[in-house]
C-alpha cells in the first residue's frame, strides 16, 4: 500500500475518503465517488440550456464505441471527479492547463490501474468525444456557435438528441453502466479460466494415456 506524505494536498470525496491529487493511490479510488462527483459536475462550464453532467456524457459515450473500450469511454473524464473540469480553451492553450493536464495524467493513470484499463486511452474514445462534443453543442447551447473555433473534426450524432437528466439519474445510469460493463468482463474472464482448465484436464488426460 502506497502511503501519501499527510503534507500533500488532498480533497475530500463524496464517500469521506482523502484523496491526494498530486500523488494519487489507487486505494482511494472509488466508483461511487465518480459517479457522484460526475454527476454534479455540468459540462461546457455550464453554459448548456439545463443541467447537463460529465456523468451522463461519459454514459452515452460508452455506447458510441467498440464493447471492448466501452469501460475506458464511461471512465475518459473520471479524473474530473478528482480534478474538476476546465474549459479545453484553457486546458490546451494556457500554462496553467499544461499543469493540470500534468497531474490528469497521473490521476488517469491511476484510475486505470485501479480498474485493468489499457494505460493508453483507445484512439476511438477521442472519436467519440468529438462526436458528443458536437452533438451537444447542436442540442444543448443555445446560440449554437458555428464560427471557425469550433471545427472539430467531426459530426453530430443523426436521429439522436439529447434531453439531459437528472443528475441523480446521472449517478444511477453510470453506476448500471459501470455494473453492466465490469459484469461482462467478470464473465468473460470466467469463461476463459474455465476453458483453462478444461485444457489443462485435457493435457492432464492426454499425459496418463500415454503412460
Amino acid at each position: 500500500m502506497q502511503v501519501a506524505p499527510i503534507s500533500l494536498p488532498w480533497i475530500t470525496t463524496f464517500s469521506g475518503k482523502q484523496f491526494f491529487p498530486t500523488s494519487p493511490r489507487q486505494e482511494d479510488i472509488d466508483i461511487i465517488d465518480i459517479a457522484h462527483h460526475l454527476s454534479l459536475i455540468n459540462r461546457f462550464t455550464g453554459a448548456t440550456l439545463e443541467p447537463y453532467s460529465v456523468a451522463e456524457h461519459s454514459v452515452r459515450l460508452s455506447y458510441l464505441v467498440k464493447p471492448e473500450n466501452a469501460l475506458w469511454g464511461l471512465l475518459h473524464d473520471a479524473s474530473e471527479a478528482y480534478l474538476s473540469d476546465m474549459s479545453r480553451p484553457v486546458k490546451h492553450e494556457t500554462e496553467i492547463g499544461k499543469v493540470y493536464c500534468e497531474i490528469e495524467a497521473r490521476v488517469m493513470e491511476a484510475i486505470c490501474q485501479k480498474f485493468g484499463l489499457a494505460s493508453t486511452e483507445p484512439e476511438e474514445i477521442k472519436w467519440a468525444d468529438n462526436v458528443m462534443v458536437m452533438t451537444e453543442k447542436r442540442d444543448l447551447l443555445k446560440n449554437n456557435p458555428a464560427h471557425p473555433d469550433w471545427c472539430i473534426d467531426a459530426e453530430p450524432l443523426r436521429n439522436h438528441y439529447i434531453h439531459p437528466v437528472t443528475w441523480r439519474n446521472a449517478k444511477s445510469w453510470f453506476l448500471k453502466r459501470y455494473q453492466e460493463l465490469t459484469d461482462v468482463q467478470n464473465n468473460r474472464s470466467e469463461e476463459h479460466t474455465s476453458e483453462l482448465q478444461s485444457l489443462r484436464h485435457l493435457v492432464c488426460r492426454l499425459l496418463l494415456e500415454k503412460k
